[in-house]
């Protein structure tokens, strides 16, 4: 009995230790990220192959569980850190945000409630606030934040689904006589709208994708036009998802006009402005905010261009209140709580009731930087953006695919002239896995451009 470690946590001294440690090899990852590799080429299963898959029984010193995380689990991360990732959006991580995490994670708080933490409720409400003034919202519109835009989209969309059919929170849609809604989007949205419509009992299938013009931007004209049919065969329009930076383009669309459409038949506007809406903070930028203000509700999220570490999506309604109508219950457990109007529980504005502590990264790295700073360095991505899409029509081996409105380049190689060869191609026999013309090869490198 006398050799049974104590129970409790890890001892101070050995904490302490290790976190320094933990310090050390943060700020050196930081500073050599560049010299990794971008990605691992291992096949599925590799990492687990590497890892005991019994699970633990016993206790394992710490310095032995980080040599098997330096050992494994770091040669197996994408680090999207590195200055050569070029896939996706990346999600941007700062230095203050990662401090802030530390500490986020030493408070471990849950901010369900005003009363479970006061300061983890009140400081969302502040830096909310300052992001709705980046944005230029009118103060009709307050916020909450979740993980991810698809969560907040989500929200968005149960929120105009209530409008348009009251009591569904109550009552639900099947048994009430009501019509199959609608909802638009163009065909370069995100899927998080047709995964919205699954949770929200709409269904993939009412998700009506519309056409894009030559900018890949949301076709008003196909809209009107498929409104006008849906209504002709009994369907309710129910929402538009307009897009702020879309997925594979960073186009935007017409939001001025769409709102038009909206008002003309009663529908909720969403914008999705996940990774473009940041480009607010430039005041060269104003233009993307054009038709904000009319909007219903709009999501963004810092973690893709404002500089906050994975994960923070800021929803925006105006009224916030309808989210709360919506969502807002009193489990048992939580009756005790103060009167109502003296403080904010952001657990009634979302389904979830455990909320981290998000808050303190935004709040830590907007001081840090300032919003000069910030826009200073969106600045610089959309001038680096702009030099490599001159190079790239400087180049006639390649063309741009796409315009080039934010910090994404879309292009394509298009190769050398028709009469001459790409090398390594010849004419290929039937069944061969050889492309048989310049075309289809181009076709391969750039599929493989894209991977």
């Amino acid at each position: 009995m006398k050799d049974r470690r104590p129970l409790g946590d890890v001892p101070a001294e050995e904490f302490r230790k290790q976190l320094h440690e933990l310090a050390d090899w943060i700020a050196d990852y930081r500073e050599h990220i560049g010299e990794r590799r971008i990605s691992p080429n291992d096949e599925p299963g590799a990492i687990l192959a590497q890892l005991n898959a019994t699970a633990p029984e016993t206790a394992a010193p710490l310095n032995e569980i980080f040599a098997d995380m330096e050992r494994v689990i770091v040669p197996g991360v994408a680090h999207w850190a590195h200055p050569q990732f070029m896939s996706y959006f990346g999600c941007t991580t700062t230095s203050p945000g990662i401090l802030a995490e530390m500490i986020t994670g030493a408070l471990n708080v849950n901010a369900m409630t005003w009363r479970t933490s006061p300061a983890a409720t009140e400081l969302e409400t502040l830096v909310l606030d300052w992001l709705r003034q980046w944005l230029r919202l009118p103060k009709q519109f307050g916020g909450v934040v979740y993980d991810t835009a698809s969560i907040s989209t989500m929200h968005a969309l149960a929120a105009a689904r209530e409008q348009a059919a009251p009591n569904s929170r109550k009552l639900g849609l099947s048994g009430r006589d009501l019509p199959a809604f609608r909802i638009y989007t163009s065909d370069q949205a995100h899927s998080s709208v047709e995964k919205g419509a699954i949770a929200i009992g709409i269904g993939e299938g009412n998700v009506q994708r519309v056409s894009t013009d030559a900018e890949f931007r949301m076709n008003v004209a196909a809209l009107r036009k498929m409104v006008t049919s849906d209504l002709r065969s009994n369907f309710k329009p129910l929402a538009v998802v307009s897009t702020v930076g879309t997925t594979s383009t960073a186009s935007v669309d017409r939001i001025p006009d769409i709102a038009k459409v909206c008002r003309e038949h009663k529908m909720w506007l969403h914008i999705d402005g996940a990774y473009g809406a940041g480009l607010a903070l430039l005041p060269e930028c104003k233009w993307v905010t054009a038709g904000w203000s009319e909007a219903d509700s709009i999501v963004i999220n810092p973690h893709k261009m404002l500089f906050v570490p994975f994960d923070f999506s800021a929803l925006y309604v105006r009224d916030i209140g309808r989210l709360r109508r919506l969502f807002a219950l009193a489990p048992e457990h939580l009756h005790l709580r103060d009167s109502v109007g003296a403080e904010i529980n952001y657990m009634d504005y979302g389904v979830q009731l455990g909320r981290r502590f998000r808050a303190l990264k935004a709040w830590v790295v907007w001081r840090a930087f300032g919003r000069a700073g910030m826009a200073a360095r969106i600045r610089e991505h959309l001038r680096l953006a702009k030099l490599f899409a001159d190079w790239i029509q400087e180049d006639k081996r390649f063309e741009l695919s796409a315009p080039v409105v934010m910090g994404v380049v879309c292009f394509r190689f298009v190769g050398v002239a028709e009469s001459r060869s790409v090398a390594g191609i010849g004419d290929a026999a039937p069944g061969s896995t050889t492309p048989a013309t310049v075309t289809d090869k181009i076709d391969t490198i750039n599929s493989k451009i894209v991977e």
